[in-house]
């Protein structure tokens, strides 16, 4: 009989592409490991792996016999969550991402709602770019993941719970800074600085301000919004942040100053995303409720 075990290490062994990488990652020992695929693919009358001392490889077999294999372990993840959301919510652990954009600045905010509401709920989080946590939600490696709109989705689906304008930060002393407002053509006459290719929320300040690459936008190496502020205290230029971002990164700072963004908003929303037959939905909408709730107290 084939055993979930079994297809739990041939799906990490599959992932890694190392007997032992994948031993280390369900925390069995290689002997163990390797004899219950050797045990598996007698019993499959398959090959599901090529191997020698140098490489794994996966075989054409290998590769749809895992492919369903790591559909079968969804379903089951699915009955054992349908089986605990009867009893009452949040009472599941749940696997979440979020964006680095969002993760610092949201959650201090909401977290300690959930944790008082919610005192035995256990949530394990991951930080990774939008397209990452995508891909992890697909493949089950995460229940649900907190990603700002718009954004491809592609087949899942996304619960919004937020929405919010961006904010011009700059010297105080700079040109516009006694401004109680800012506009997308004022900003063309500054050096706005915007994290590099591949964050979202360049995409969505640009999109927000009808600026193209040329517009004065210098693309820098950083992928943190704290080492883009500390550059505008430095007078190296001026950038854009999201509203829950300012607490943290604008107001103890009294150097700098912070301008709404007057241009028609909200200029990104935030959701959860998750797959369509996520067996969950309801422990996503209370945690939309407390997530909403934390905000609105904190901002």
């Amino acid at each position: 009989m084939i055993s979930i075990k079994q297809l739990n290490y041939a799906l990490a062994v599959g992932k890694t592409l190392h007997f032992k990488n994948a031993a280390e990652l369900c925390s069995v020992s290689q002997s163990a490991l390797s004899t219950a695929i050797t045990e598996l693919e007698k019993q499959l009358g398959v090959q599901l792996f090529e191997r020698d001392n140098k490489r794994v490889l996966i075989t054409p077999a290998g590769e749809q016999l895992l492919e369903k294999a790591h559909s079968i372990l969804l379903q089951v993840d699915d009955l054992y969550r349908l089986s605990q959301v009867q009893k009452s919510p949040l009472s599941v652990p749940m696997k979440l991402g979020v964006i680095p954009t969002i993760s610092p600045y949201l959650l201090p905010k909401v977290l300690p709602n959930l944790r008082q509401q919610h005192p035995d709920f256990r949530l394990s989080i991951t930080e990774g770019q939008s397209h990452e946590l995508i891909e992890m939600v697909k493949t089950g490696e995460l229940d649900t993941a907190i990603l700002a709109l718009p954004y491809p989705l592609d087949e899942l689906l996304a619960f919004e719970f937020w929405q919010e304008d961006f904010y011009w930060v700059a010297p105080k002393d700079a040109e516009f800074a006694d401004c109680t407002e800012i506009s997308s053509q004022q900003l063309r006459q500054t050096e706005l600085l915007l994290l590099k290719d591949g964050h979202c929320l360049k995409e969505h300040a640009l999109a927000a301000c009808k600026l193209s690459q040329q517009d004065t936008i210098h693309s820098l190496g950083a992928t943190s919004l704290h080492t883009i502020v500390q550059m505008v205290a430095g007078r190296m230029g001026t950038t854009l942040l999201p509203e829950m971002a300012l607490d943290q990164l604008v107001t103890e700072n009294s150097e700098l100053c912070a301008i709404h963004l007057n241009e028609p908003g909200p200029h990104r929303r935030i959701a959860f995303v998750i797959r369509p037959n996520y067996i969950g939905v309801n422990d996503i909408e209370r945690l939309k409720v407390i997530f909403k709730e934390g905000l609105k107290q904190k901002l």
